[in-house]
């Protein structure tokens, strides 16, 4: 028993060590100035979202390796069924870009069948003893995101109309406080820069819990990120908005 509490005692200290600051968060959210607010989105199933990615390999977000702000591992989302072509446009840089942002358009094609349940696939495989049938069943890797959890709180599930990946919301930045984006999880460097920027079409299969999101930031508001998250959930977006 004792073991035990140990252990609980020890996970709850990992995970207040990575919502102390983690995702995009670093001595940046100490020095520099918040993003500019944005109005938040209305809250329904179907909304179009800006779009970013990052990576763990990232120099702001190297120190927590490949964790979460819930202290578990981020997960790279699989099982696209096609990606939106798109062409990389310049655009001007601006006071407001926070940004190495790389502006994206596309054409978006119509969405496909979508399910979260295992499928089930036979192939015929060679053996010693000739050729023989063999079922491979596979589901889809739910990926991690990054987002103001005022706004989109821990626990929400969602996915892309262009490609049906889905993502979980597990994760925040400092540079998502206060905006209407959210950063996907990309397991390269590579797969980062090829997602850019882009306005996406997203579905909510499920919302994550507020008072829960609510609990896990009170206690770390020293960070003026979480302090702008926690005020929104608390319903004073005058004084989120205010907060610099």
């Amino acid at each position: 028993m004792r073991k035990q509490n140990c252990f609980s005692l020890f996970c709850v200290a990992i995970t207040a060590l990575f919502l102390c600051a983690c995702g995009t968060t670093s001595t940046t959210s100490r020095t520099s100035p918040l993003p500019k607010y944005e109005t938040p989105l209305v809250k329904r199933d179907f909304q179009n979202v800006r779009t970013t990615a990052y990576t763990h390999t990232e120099s702001d977000h190297r120190q927590f390796t490949n964790h979460n702000a819930l202290g578990g591992k981020l997960q790279a989302a699989t099982g696209a069924i096609h990606r939106a072509e798109y062409t990389p446009r310049a655009l001007p840089v601006s006071a407001d870009a926070q940004s190495d942002y790389r502006r994206a358009s596309y054409t978006p094609a119509a969405p496909e069948p979508f399910s979260l349940e295992p499928t089930r696939t036979t192939k015929v495989v060679k053996t010693k003893h000739g050729k023989k049938r063999v079922t491979v069943v596979s589901k889809p890797q739910i990926g991690s995101a990054a987002a103001d959890w005022s706004r989109w709180p821990a626990g929400t599930v969602f996915r892309l109309l262009s490609t049906g990946q889905v993502y979980k919301v597990d994760d925040y930045g400092w540079a998502l406080a206060g905006r209407n984006t959210i950063d996907l999880y990309m397991p390269t460097r590579g797969a980062m820069n090829s997602w850019g920027a882009r306005e996406e079409g997203i579905q909510i299969l499920r919302w994550g819990d507020a008072n829960e999101s609510l609990r896990l930031l009170q206690g770390h508001q020293g960070y003026r990120h979480i302090r702008r998250m926690v005020l929104e959930l608390q319903g004073q977006d005058a004084a989120a908005a205010s907060l610099e």
